[in-house]
């Protein structure tokens, strides 16, 4: 009891302390890393070491193989995946890992590795700068202000610096220049060459054996410091924290070098089996992954069994440059070497850069449907929100109109056309179910039928919405809406002043119209993509839109002081202005005090 006399109640809790808040959270910062072996093999599902595809004669993929049905499936017969039990389009994947028998260098990081031992020390791993200096850099690398180009500046200059030096601050100890030997992938570090007493102190050591061996002498004369991916990693394991903060590096470095290799789910890689044959074709990176595993395995036989130092270096090399083509299959001096006549097998690098690749061919770029290329043209007589389209392009590219009390008599003309006829249609989409395809059949019939809330697939027409764009598209002028105008001949045409945003010339260029399916997407592109609500760069403001050429020569000769045209002359010039399809009585009204005439159309 309290000193009022009252018992305290028990406290209820109405929820479980322990259990996790429910308040939204904030992201702090994001952080990109380097995987570590651990986390690699913590996110491969199981360790693939079986060299084969298939268990014989069920065909079945092999447990410990490469098409182990625990990574994945790419079967669309509905078979499972192992681990999660989903379907190929349920289950994205997992991936699997490979243990390396011996370490090798990541190719993608083999520049960054060579330029960290230009600049720590080969014996204690410290960075090779004097006390104060190595004060000084770290006090400006953990400047939180310091932008990216100045922190490239200053790790530029602070390797400069340790290159120069030749011996260790710390421990005394001599370093020569590091560089990678030709085209191998290999890093040396010159040690004796620029130091004749290191040199004879270390021959020193084989005296007793060069008396009875020329051949060692021989190979002693050009001795070169061999630094291989398991010293690379010793060195790299004993750099402290805060000299990973002076190589700017977030990460330890020592991940830089491959100990476990991640082998990517089956459906990046699928197998495409061959009609009629007892076979499968299968994908570059499964067949780089089959001679990688089977060089690691005899790798780990010839470690077990103590085979000739010489047949392992050999092995160990091969297994380097096969890993190194897995990521990069166009090494300079390699692929050819290595990979034997025939199509060259496609890394992943292959898979990712270039016109074809994952980023410009199937994500920035895309086959679509409801758009046309052809050739571009001038034609100064359309107006600069106007684009000629090709009669080809307009009984090709259609867009769904519904068929409602407005339309329903002019649609109906469309569908008696069909597809071969402009204006016409090529499908008609019931709204009971069905579609009719206007090539065949009744087409008087259909067009009898039609009933509201049918969806018809009509030509363009003119005044319809059309995006139009030219590759590459470098800024948002780059696309925008037009409206149809539908031409005889071949090449899209639009007015020269639009030329400036496209960045288009007439010498063979091509652009391309794709057509807004909906009303919606109809009315945002002509309201935000429209040429008219463009005509200023968004960059300075800018006039990109406007006359150019001959339009300014015209008006230049036409306003001139010394111009002075007679009747005739302007009537010339009022026939050239329009296309000849002009209709209506022209007036010709003169001053003697006007430079030039005034016309007036009268309707």
């Amino acid at each position: 009891m309290d000193a009022a006399g009252v018992k305290p109640q028990p406290v209820e809790f109405t929820k479980d302390p322990f259990e996790e808040p429910t308040a939204p959270r904030k992201i702090r910062s994001v952080r990109f890393s380097l995987m570590s072996p651990q986390e690699i093999s913590k996110v491969g599902v199981f360790h693939v070491y079986e060299r084969n595809l298939y268990q014989m004669p069920q065909r079945v993929p092999l447990p410990g193989g490469i098409l182990d049905p625990r990574m994945g499936t790419t079967d669309k017969k509905g078979a499972e995946c192992a681990t999660c039990k989903g379907k190929l389009i349920d289950c994205a994947g997992h991936f699997g890992y490979v243990k390396l028998e011996l370490p090798v260098f990541h190719i993608g990081y083999f520049k960054n590795v060579i330029s960290i031992l230009q600049q720590v020390c080969k014996t204690c791993s410290r960075v090779m700068l004097p006390e104060e200096e190595h004060e000084q850099y770290l006090r400006r690398f953990r400047n939180p202000r310091l932008e990216n180009v100045p922190r490239r500046a200053l790790s530029k200059k602070m390797a400069d610096r340790c290159k120069r030096c030749r011996t260790c601050y710390y421990c005394g100890a001599a370093n020569g220049v590091v560089k990678r030997a030709g085209q191998s992938l290999k890093i040396v570090h010159e040690k004796y060459s620029k130091n004749p007493e290191l040199m004879e102190e270390y021959l020193k050591q084989f005296e007793e054996a060069v008396k009875y061996n020329d051949q060692l002498k021989q190979n002693l004369s050009r001795v070169q410091d061999d630094l291989n991916p398991i010293r690379v990693i010793s060195i790299f394991r004993r750099i402290s924290p805060m000299d990973c903060e002076l190589l700017d590096i977030a990460d330890r470095p020592e991940h830089l070098i491959l100990t476990h290799l991640p082998v990517p789910p089956v459906c990046i890689r699928p197998s495409v089996e061959m009609d009629g044959v007892a076979g499968s074709n299968e994908d570059d990176i499964t067949m780089k992954l089959i001679q990688i595993i089977e060089v690691n395995n005899v790798l780990r036989q010839g470690l077990e069994k103590g085979l000739a130092i010489a047949n392992l270096m050999e092995n160990w090399d091969f297994l380097q440059v096969q890993i190194a083509m897995y990521f990069n299959s166009e090494l300079p001096g390699l692929s050819l070497q290595y990979q034997g006549p025939g199509k060259p097998l496609r890394g992943f690098v292959q898979r990712l850069k270039g016109k074809q690749g994952r980023f410009r061919g199937n994500l920035s770029g895309k086959r679509v449907d409801f758009s046309g290329r052809t050739v571009i043209s001038p034609d100064p007589n359309l107006r600069i929100d106007e684009v000629g389209v090709p009669m080809h392009i307009a009984k090709l590219m259609t867009y769904p109109e519904v068929i409602s009390k407005h339309n329903i008599e002019h649609i109906r003309e469309r569908v008696r056309n069909g597809m071969n006829k402009h204006p016409g249609a090529n499908f008609v989409r019931f709204k009971s179910g069905g579609t009719q395809y206007l090539k065949y059949g009744d087409r008087r019939r259909v067009a009898s039928e039609l009933k509201f809330g049918d969806v018809v697939e009509r030509h363009l027409n003119d005044g319809d919405v059309l995006l139009f764009n030219r590759q590459p598209s470098l800024h948002k002028m780059s696309i925008m809406a037009h409206r149809a105008k539908i031409m005889p001949w071949r090449t899209l045409r639009f007015n020269e002043c639009v030329c400036a945003p496209y960045n288009a010339d007439f010498d063979g260029d091509e652009m391309n119209i794709h057509c807004p399916q909906t009303e919606e997407a109809r009315a945002e592109a002509i309201e935000l993509m429209g040429v008219h609500k463009n005509l200023c760069t968004p960059k300075n403001g800018e006039i990109l839109i406007a006359a150019t050429q001959d339009f300014l020569t015209a008006s230049y000769l036409l306003t001139s002081r010394d111009s002075f045209l007679d009747r005739a002359q302007v009537g010339l010039l009022v026939a050239m202005m329009g296309d000849a399809l002009m209709s209506g009585a022209y007036s010709l009204h003169w001053s003697p005090y006007d430079r030039v005439g005034v016309v007036n159309a009268d309707p």
